[in-house]
């Protein structure tokens, strides 16, 4: 593949941009300054610097951010900054889609890509995807609580109660709580119909993908890393080369 097509592909600008950042010597591989931008070059494990960093070839990403609260998880947000700005440009460029979303008041493992396959498989309702998350609760956590979650709560505008996958007192004010649904607040929610209220949220974990198991690097808040075939596999997700999702 040409040059200036490899770095359009990987969210460098337009092919006219790409190409005035090799003919201006901005682009180096193998610790060689490349002015050619139509040079040809094999993409398999293809890698080349721009300024200080450098970057391997990927047909599709895979992000995992640790979110920090007050970021919205929109490109145009409306009262606090985007989640993007915390993403490098080259991978803003790319359209990187979040999985889902995390409210402003909640942190933790938030994923992107610029695969459509995978983010419809994290996001659609049928997969069940789990999400762990880390609560801080107001009031003391007692038996009915954990009652409540376990045996569904009904909620506003719900058809039927909604009930955790798992639910467990870590100590008075903190709760853990494995939820398969991706509804709005849903933990927040979920808590108030059980007759308490959560004063913090973190999510932890999507699937077995998760930020303290000490597979992912380690992701203090505003970090991010790539996410690679072990990790995807942690997601039940494999990319295939048709660009279907494999099971």
């Amino acid at each position: 593949m040409q040059l200036d097509r490899i770095l359009q592909s990987q969210g460098f600008g337009s092919r006219r941009e790409c190409r005035a950042l090799v003919r201006d010597g901005e682009v180096k591989i193998g610790g060689e300054v490349i002015t050619d931008p139509f040079g040809e070059y094999d993409t398999d494990g293809f890698t080349f610097e721009i300024g200080e960093w450098e970057w391997r070839y990927a047909e599709k990403v895979y992000i995992a951010l640790n979110k920090p609260l007050d970021v919205e998880c929109s490109r145009k947000p409306k009262h606090n900054p985007s989640v993007y700005n915390l993403l490098p440009e080259p991978v803003v460029g790319r359209d990187v889609q979040s999985v889902g979303r995390l409210d402003v008041d909640t942190s933790g493992l938030l994923l992107f890509s610029d695969d459509g396959q995978f983010i419809h498989a994290l996001s659609s309702p049928k997969r069940h995807v789990t999400k762990s998350y880390r609560a801080t609760i107001k009031h003391v956590i007692d038996d009915s609580l954990i009652e409540a979650l376990l045996g569904g709560v009904q909620l506003l505008d719900e058809p039927k109660p909604v009930s955790a996958i798992s639910a467990k007192r870590v100590d008075a004010h903190t709760l853990e709580l494995v939820v398969d649904q991706g509804k709005y607040h849903l933990v927040r929610r979920m808590v108030a119909a059980a007759g308490n209220r959560v004063e913090a949220l973190h999510r932890f974990a999507v699937g077995e993908l998760s930020l303290e198991s000490g597979v992912l690097p380690q992701l203090d808040t505003e970090d991010w890393c790539y996410l690679t075939d072990k990790h995807l596999a942690l997601l039940g997700y494999t990319p295939s080369a048709d660009g279907k999702a494999g099971k």
